[in-house]
C-alpha cells in the first residue's frame, strides 16, 4: 500500500485524494480548516466548470451536487460600444450567445470542498487540519511515497520557482472582485436559458455573470475584473460586504447597463458572499525541493495560475489532478523520482499550455482581428458556438484564433458554408 501526502484540499488536491483512495492507496490530507470552516467561510472563487472537468468528477463519482447545480446551456458575449454608457440599444457594439454541446456548471467551492472533505474522512482517509510549512513537509516527506502540494498560496508555493520563459507577466493584469447573489432576473433575450455572460469593457475590464449553486440554493456571481489603476481598480481596502455589492451594481450601471438592468433586486447570500484580490499569472517549476533534500510536486494552481478572465481555474484544477492520477497509476511500483515528477508535469501541461496562451492573450488589448472574429459571431451562429466550446477545450483556439491568417481563412469559410 503506497502512502501519499496531499497538502491542499482545493479543487485539485480533493480529487486527486478522492481518486487515490478509491485505487487503494493510503492518502493523508492536509488542510488548513475544517469542512465546516469552509462551509461558514468566505467565498474561495468563481468556479465554472466545463464538461471535460465535470466529467473527470462522474468518473470518479464525485458529481454530487450535478442535479442541483444550474445547468448552463450557452455562453454569451457583449461589448460595450466606444463611449456608450448611456442607456439604450446603442449600448453594445457586439452582443451574442453561443450554445455549449455539454452543458457546464457551477457549484461553490464552500460547498463542494466541505462535501468533498467530509467525503475522504468517511471513506477512511487520514484529514489532517493543519496549516502546514515547509519545515513540516520536509519532516513528513520521510514518511510518504510521495508529496503533492496543491495549496496555491502562502509559503510552500515559493518552493517552485517562477518559469520566466513561460510566465510573461511579472505585476497582477486584473483586480477582481467577486459577488454572490440572489434576485437577479434573467437576460430578456434568453429568459429559460442558463448562460455564462462575458460582458466586455473595452480599456476598462470585463464582468463576468454566471450561475451557481450556493450554500443557500441557486445563485449568480457578478465578477468584475478590472484593469488595474483604472475605474473598477476601487476595490482594495473595501472590508464590508454591503459596500462591495453596492461598488458591484453601481459600475454595472455605468458600464454594463443591459446587465444592471437584471440586477435592481440583487442582494448578497450571505455574509461571505464577496471576494476581492488580484495576482500576477505565473507558471512554475513543478518539482520544489526541501532544506532536507525530498523532493515534492507542484500541483494545479500552484505550478500554473492563470489570471480567471477565461474562467479556466477549476477546469484546470479537475484536468491536473485526472493527469497526476493516470501518471501516479502507472507508475505502479516504482520510485516517484525527480524524472517522474517533471514527466508528469509535462503531460499536465500538454492540456495546460493552451490554457495560459489563451488566457495571457485575453489579458491584452485586442487585435483588429480578433475584434473581426468577436463580431463576426453575432452574424455567424457557427461562430459562436465554437467560440462558447472553446472554453471546454482551449487547444482549439490555435486552429482560428491567434493568426490572422488563420481567423480570416476559418471566417471565409463559415460564411460559405
Amino acid at each position: 500500500m503506497r502512502k501519499i501526502l496531499v497538502v491542499g484540499a482545493g479543487q485539485s488536491g480533493l480529487q486527486l485524494a478522492l481518486g487515490l483512495q478509491s485505487h487503494g492507496y493510503e492518502v493523508t490530507l492536509m488542510s488548513n480548516r475544517t469542512a465546516d470552516e469552509i462551509r461558514s467561510g468566505r467565498v474561495m472563487s468563481t468556479q465554472c466548470m466545463f464538461h471535460t472537468a465535470l466529467q473527470h468528477e462522474r468518473d470518479l463519482q464525485l458529481n454530487f451536487w450535478e442535479q442541483q447545480a444550474p445547468k448552463i446551456g450557452g455562453l454569451g458575449v457583449s461589448v460595450a460600444a466606444p463611449g456608450s454608457h448611456d442607456p439604450g440599444p446603442t449600448q453594445r457594439a457586439i452582443d451574442w450567445l453561443g450554445r455549449l454541446d455539454g452543458y457546464a456548471q457551477s457549484v461553490d467551492q464552500r460547498v463542494k470542498m466541505a462535501g468533498w472533505m467530509e467525503t475522504f474522512a468517511q471513506r477512511g482517509g487520514q484529514l489532517v487540519i493543519h496549516g502546514a510549512a515547509v519545515s513540516d513537509l520536509d519532516y513528513f516527506s520521510r514518511a510518504y511515497d510521495l508529496v503533492l502540494v496543491s495549496a496555491g498560496k502562502g509559503e510552500l508555493v515559493q518552493m517552485f520557482g517562477r518559469d520566466a520563459e513561460r510566465s510573461p507577466y511579472t505585476q497582477p493584469q486584473r483586480a477582481l472582485a467577486v459577488a454572490y447573489v440572489h434576485g437577479l432576473g434573467p437576460r430578456p433575450e434568453h429568459p429559460d436559458l442558463e448562460a455564462v455572460r462575458c460582458n466586455l469593457v473595452p480599456g476598462v475590464g470585463e464582468l463576468f455573470v454566471m450561475p451557481t449553486l450556493t450554500t443557500s440554493g441557486r445563485a449568480d456571481i457578478l465578477f468584475w475584473e478590472g484593469i488595474p489603476g483604472g475605474p473598477l481598480d476601487v476595490f482594495n481596502g473595501v472590508k464590508d460586504p454591503a459596500e462591495h455589492l453596492s461598488l458591484t451594481l453601481e459600475l454595472m450601471e455605468k458600464f454594463t447597463p443591459w446587465e444592471y438592468a437584471r440586477a435592481t433586486k440583487a442582494e448578497l447570500t450571505d455574509a461571505g458572499g464577496t471576494l476581492s484580490g488580484r495576482y500576477a499569472p505565473t507558471v512554475r517549476n513543478p518539482v520544489g525541493r526541501l532544506p532536507g533534500g525530498g523532493l515534492v510536486l507542484g500541483v494545479a494552481d500552484v505550478v500554473v495560475a492563470n489570471d480567471p478572465v477565461t474562467g479556466q481555474g477549476s477546469n484546470s484544477a479537475s484536468k491536473c489532478a485526472a493527469a497526476y492520477l493516470a501518471s501516479i497509476l502507472e507508475q505502479g511500483e516504482k520510485e516517484f523520482d525527480e524524472e517522474w515528477m517533471q514527466a508528469t508535469f509535462d503531460r499536465y501541461w500538454e492540456t495546460a499550455q493552451h490554457v495560459t496562451k489563451w488566457t495571457n492573450a485575453m489579458l491584452a488589448p485586442p487585435p483588429e482581428h480578433i475584434v473581426n472574429l468577436l463580431g463576426a459571431a453575432g452574424q455567424l451562429p457557427p461562430v459562436a458556438d465554437r467560440f462558447a466550446n472553446a472554453f471546454n477545450d482551449p487547444a482549439d483556439f490555435e486552429n482560428f484564433f491567434y493568426e490572422p491568417d488563420k481567423t480570416a481563412a476559418y471566417l471565409t469559410s463559415v460564411a460559405g458554408a
